[in-house]
């Protein structure tokens, strides 16, 4: 007689990519992302179109459309405008206006992508400490050299980089690599002892504090399409990163634990999130200086109008944040015509009673959670 060897049937894993595509689908499935991405774009159009037309010389909205069509390629349009009133729409405000709506989508955009990675629905581009090393950066280079223009941004974006490098391997040193606890207690220390040092040069160096102060509280004052090409390569391949990222945000939502039995590697993803949002967000400081809560204002705004899904979430607090930017510029700049107040301020005055909001707000706590 021969015995017949019982089998087993394993099963086979689900592919990892189907899973995240279903379980962000269905954290999705309420809620449609084509309106909320055509009010944002009609938002940032409009926004746009105020931050051209505003300014000390009086310009007719006509005049300012005229300017805009006979630079746009295939129109072929001839505006009656003399060169004078070209120049200042295109080689004065539509530069700032680019800018300050690069530097807003960054800024949002790495406020939600830190949101969902840390599941904190307070979390900011600033939390691993890419404020503190951008202040150091610009610092050092004020109070030693007198050429700003070149070294600044440089010294900024190095220092912020520097800053989020240096938190990751003190997380990863101190406790469970990866582990989000660590990585936030890693960025209060070296945010700590980076803003220490700068106080220390500031006190070290009191004539230069004006310059130093005039750069923390942000400003858009000196942007040139220099400016707009010099951070454009690093915000777009940031943007590019979380969005793509965006549906695993999805599945960090239901808690670390859960979405590496899902086949989706939660240190992996964390990592390249903070990475991307890192890389952009010190481009847009290193031309703009310190603009606070903007990473804040906008993605809950978006959360509590829309709903709580990153792929919702972050492609439509890009398109908000540039538009929030660029208005809060026009505000900067035309509150104490003809003076102008740090864009930083503008947004602090909007962002304290909105932080204290979503400090309360029990939606916003489920949304990100």
């Amino acid at each position: 007689m021969s015995a017949i060897a019982p089998t087993t049937t394993r099963a086979e894993p689900q592919a990892p990519t189907t899973t995240t595509t279903t379980i962000s689908a269905g954290l999705a499935r309420r809620t449609s992302v084509r309106t909320p991405l055509l009010v944002a774009f009609a938002a940032l159009a409009g926004a746009m179109l105020v931050g051209v037309s505003v300014g000390p010389a009086n310009l007719s909205l006509s005049t300012v459309l005229g300017a805009l069509a006979s630079h746009l390629p295939l129109l072929h349009h001839h505006a009656n405008i003399s060169r004078l009133q070209s120049d200042i729409v295109w080689q004065i405000r539509l530069p700032r206006v680019v800018l300050g709506g690069l530097v807003g989508a960054m800024l949002a955009g790495g406020g939600a992508a830190y949101q969902g990675v840390f599941r904190n629905p307070l979390a900011d581009p600033y939390l691993l400490g890419v404020a503190a090393g951008a202040g150091l950066g610009a610092t050092a280079v004020i109070v030693t050299t007198s050429q700003l223009s070149a070294l600044l941004p440089v010294a900024a974006f190095a220092g912020a980089v520097g800053a989020v490098t240096l938190t990751y391997v003190v997380g990863a040193t101190v406790g469970r690599q990866g582990a989000t606890t660590s990585i936030v207690l890693a960025g209060v220390a070296v945010a700590a002892l980076l803003t220490a040092i700068q106080t220390y040069l500031q006190q070290r160096h009191v004539p230069d504090l004006q310059n130093v102060y005039s750069w923390i509280l942000g400003r858009l004052t000196t942007a040139s399409w220099s400016d707009v090409v010099l951070i454009l390569p690093y915000i777009t391949l940031s943007a590019v990163v979380l969005v793509a990222h965006r549906r695993f945000l999805d599945v960090l939502r239901v808690g670390e634990e859960e979405a590496d039995t899902l086949g989706v590697s939660s240190s992996r993803v964390r990592l390249t999130v903070v990475a991307a949002a890192t890389l952009g967000t010190a481009a847009a400081v290193a031309v703009s200086g310190l603009i606070g809560f903007v990473g804040i204002i906008v993605p809950h705004t978006v959360r509590l109008t829309t709903n709580a899904s990153y792929r919702v979430v972050l492609p439509v607090s890009m398109i908000g944040g540039a538009a929030f930017l660029i208005l809060a510029d026009v505000a900067a700049r035309t509150v104490q015509a003809p003076s102008e107040i740090p864009i930083g301020v503008v947004t602090a005055f909007v962002g304290a009673p909105f932080f204290l909001f979503v400090l309360r707000s029990r939606r916003a706590q489920r949304g990100v959670r």
